[in-house]
């Protein structure tokens, strides 16, 4: 199985067979085309009770650790950099290990990914990757907390992620957290829970850190001569927003960022009433729900100025986006290699979601490339995205089925110049996003 980037292909519900793992070797490696055996003669178990997330200083990645492309520079089909070399040392003069194993786990309020790599000439080849959908922010916008069936499906992914560190000898790794653990009340329970019967350290990071491990993770999509790039993520939780400035030569510019409330977890929630509610209406207050939240990160840099030129760029990575570009595509099933750099006509993106949005939950199950799992997220996913493309219109995007995971595995490898945050004073806070209670929310509105 020969498959490109950062190398895996997205397994995240749209597949399938979602939790199957998926080896991928770069052209011209493992010429035979057979699919090397790990060595299991001599694990077991019980071997993934480690401190899987410790590492060493150098193998824990932080925000000045991390890299990524550079402005203007274009990856390969297989998604790695080229035309800049790869930084001999870190900052403290210290080699990449390239006989390292990596690993990347990204657990959102809707999914668990792993990916397991290691590094070659530029940059990386996937050998071994993992998702599932896990529902881990289900309900949690009602009483703050994580439940107890969320949880339960939580570890019990983590515990195959678990066994595939230890069968795959990995020694670097950052396992991160995002909003559903960033909200909840009992998150550090959680965290102990994962820690004590998986091995597995979790990292709970901030909106900003989530950010920036996204823009380190797709930037090698921008394309050549951009100046300002707004990147989006639509997660379970939240929908993550960046407005990064490039300049060929330099490095990327974060200018500001915003970490949107919602996402396709809690959108849907809130609008799950039942009854006999007009799907279009419901559509419609969607969009209005997600505009209104927009609004502040306009207010704030005022992007309609600076995103009308033709030297702007949308870059969409998210499940809806991806979904959406297969539904355009017309795949009969989920391809990465077609999807990821794809890409679309903003008009196409806005009548195709609102079509998606008018089907009948039987209907959008029985797209192979939407899948039961996300028939009944994806309509709020197709909201959010059309109130994005309404506040600031583009003419297309670009989609990246890439992220977080890819983000931490490049900054773990010292690939590229990491993106550098230039963030202007903190909103007022009467502009502060705010929860679907009416309460401020200050872990997960925030404008930057």
């Amino acid at each position: 199985m020969s498959l490109d980037i950062g190398a895996e292909s997205s397994a995240d519900g749209r597949r399938p067979k979602p939790d199957k793992a998926e080896v991928s070797e770069l052209p011209g490696n493992n010429k035979s085309g057979r699919r090397r055996k790990p060595n299991r003669g001599r694990r077991h178990a019980d071997a993934a009770k480690q401190n899987f997330g410790r590492g060493n200083s150098r193998d824990q990645a932080n925000s000045s650790g991390q890299q990524a492309n550079s402005p203007g520079q274009q990856a390969n089909s297989s998604g790695q950099a080229t035309g800049k070399k790869k930084p001999r040392t870190d900052q403290n003069g210290n080699k990449p290990r390239r006989s390292a194993v990596y690993s990347a786990i990204d657990l959102g309020t809707n999914n668990c990914r792993l990916l397991i790599a290691k590094q070659s000439q530029n940059g990386f080849r996937v050998i071994d990757a993992f998702s599932r959908i896990v529902r881990l922010g289900e309900g949690v916008g009602a009483d703050n907390r994580l439940s107890e069936e969320a949880m339960d499906r939580t570890i019990e992914a983590l515990k195959v992620c678990a066994e595939k560190l230890a069968r795959r000898n990995v020694n670097c790794m950052r396992h991160v957290a995002t909003e559903a653990c960033r909200i909840a009340d009992n998150s550090a329970e959680f965290v102990a829970r994962v820690k004590q019967e998986t091995g597995i350290n979790l990292d709970v990071i901030s909106a900003g850190e989530e950010a920036r491990l996204a823009v380190l993770g797709c930037q090698s999509l921008i394309a050549p001569d951009m100046k300002n790039v707004l990147v989006f993520d639509i997660g379970g939780g939240s929908t993550e927003l960046i407005w990064v400035k490039c300049q060929r030569g330099s490095v990327n510019e974060i200018h500001g960022w915003m970490s949107v409330p919602w996402g396709v977890v809690n959108l849907t929630e809130k609008f799950a009433a039942p009854g006999t509610q007009d799907s279009s209406k419901k559509y419609r207050d969607m969009v209005e729900t997600i505009a209104r939240q927009l609004q502040a990160f306009e207010g704030a840099h005022q992007l309609s100025a600076v995103l009308g030129g033709h030297d702007t760029q949308f870059l969409g990575t998210s499940g809806t986006v991806t979904t959406l570009a297969s539904l355009h595509l017309g795949l009969p099933r989920y391809i990465r290699d077609k999807v990821d750099g794809a890409w679309m006509k903003s008009d196409d993106i806005s009548a195709l979601s609102r079509q998606v949005a008018e089907m009948s939950p039987q209907e959008r199950a029985a797209e192979p490339c939407i899948g039961e799992e996300r028939a009944d997220l994806v309509v709020a996913g197709c909201a959010i995205l059309e109130a994005i493309l309404n506040m600031w219109p583009m003419p297309s995007l670009r989609v990246a089925d890439r992220g977080i995971r890819e983000g931490i595995l490049r900054g773990l490898m010292q690939i590229d110049e990491p993106p550098r945050h230039v963030i202007k004073p903190p909103v007022n806070s009467s502009a502060t996003p705010r929860t679907h209670n009416g309460s401020q929310n200050n872990k997960t509105g925030r404008t930057r």
